[in-house]
């Protein structure tokens, strides 16, 4: 039977959980040693690579994901942002749409509403250069958290670190495999209890952030579709009402990536903290005086 919680290791206990969830992990098999302490996520002295510190990458030591976190919530604020003044030209142009279909004799090709226009295409271009170099930007960070948790806790992983990055390109199944890497980093990146025991913290967080931008790529989806398929007035008008529906979920979106991003590199911080701190005895050889 698979345990009732990660759903892919077997149950050992009563209550149906496995030894990780459990919070009873069996030690390390002989010969295997903790990673060494100040290797970490580049907080304090040592944490580089270098000559003491082996190295980084999955398997060695994970690397600190906060200063790509800074930049990528800077840029998702550019999205927000640049969502918002594409809602405003929309509806702006909207209105002009909803005037022609009231009085077919106004002309909106010329004056302003060709200005109109002209300010949402740019509103447009600057929607698209920011969504881009956020999504990069992410998932370079979304692959650094995923090797780390490699370290952390490479059990619960159900995917590769590879499918952080490909997961997003491949047709249909980029609507949930993103979220499954997702998932295993949440799950490794938690901060364990003092005794080493599993602890578990609810994935609310990740559950919205990956709920908000499905819909609003869905909904994005038909948004554009309807707005290609508009040709009278009326038809252009409700298009542009749900085009600026999609561009608001989608600054909704955004938002819950803030916070995404900004939980999942606090539990990466702390749970790189605690792993240091597990490690400091065991760097000392037994019965070492200070001199």
């Amino acid at each position: 039977m698979l345990c009732t919680r990660c759903r892919i290791r077997t149950a050992v206990t009563d209550d149906g959980l496995c030894t990780f969830c459990s919070g009873t992990r069996p030690p390390p098999p002989d010969g295997a040693m903790a990673p060494v302490a100040g290797a970490g996520l580049g907080l304090g002295p040592g944490s580089g690579p270098g000559p003491d510190s082996g190295g980084w990458g999955v398997g060695t030591w994970p690397r600190s994901p906060v200063g790509l976190s800074r930049a990528v919530i800077a840029l998702l604020g550019c999205v927000i942002a640049s969502d918002l003044f594409v809602i405003g030209a929309g509806l702006h142009l909207r209105g002009l749409w909803e005037g022609l279909a009231a009085d077919e004799s106004l002309n909106i090709y010329t004056g302003p509403g060709l200005r109109a226009q002209e300010l949402y295409d740019r509103a447009g271009a600057a929607q698209t250069a920011a969504f881009l170099a956020t999504g990069v930007l992410f998932i370079i960070w979304f692959h650094r958290t995923r090797r780390n948790a490699e370290v952390f806790e490479s059990g619960v992983q159900r995917m590769g670190p590879g499918w952080a990055v490909g997961g997003w390109f491949v047709p249909i199944a980029n609507l949930w495999f993103p979220y499954r890497v997702a998932s295993g980093i949440w799950e490794a990146s938690v901060r364990l209890h003092p005794d080493g025991g599993w602890r578990t913290v609810p994935k609310t967080v990740l559950n919205l952030w990956w709920g908000g931008w499905v819909v609003s790529v869905l909904v994005s989806r038909i948004a554009v579709s309807q707005w290609d398929r508009a040709r009278e007035p009326e038809q252009v008008s409700d298009a542009a009402a749900l085009v600026a529906a999609a561009d608001a979920l989608d600054a909704v979106a955004a938002v819950l990536a803030i916070v995404f991003v900004r939980a999942v590199t606090r539990m990466q911080v702390e749970r790189d903290g605690t792993r240091q701190a597990a490690t400091v005895p065991e760097r000392a050889a037994p019965g070492a005086t200070a001199p």
